[in-house]
């Protein structure tokens, strides 16, 4: 499955991904794999994107805000004030402020 996310200033994250997990405005979800297509609003919160590994081949994180998960490396977390997000086919755009 493939996750982009895009801020105003640059594309922050691009890459293949195991699941993301999102704060919607009505409670946390998680999409993986084979999802059903769907379009949602998103909340201030953190998104969490599960990978495959630890090296994170397309990452363009110009201030910081993408960082690894305490407890677990390939886990990344990045907090948004808000966003829309969806999911077609495996590929997921996340569309962040």
């Amino acid at each position: 499955m493939y996750l982009e996310i895009v801020s105003p200033e640059a594309i922050l994250f691009s890459s293949d991904v195991d699941s993301v997990v999102l704060p919607g405005v009505n409670g946390e979800f998680q999409i993986l794999e084979n999802h059903a297509s769907i379009v949602s609003i998103l909340k201030s919160g953190t998104i969490k994107i599960h990978t495959h590994s630890q090296s994170h081949l397309v990452l363009d994180d110009l201030h910081g805000e993408i960082v690894p998960h305490i407890d677990d490396d390939k886990i990344l977390t990045i907090k948004i004030s808000s966003g829309t997000i969806e999911m077609n086919n495996n590929k997921i755009i996340v569309l962040a402020d």
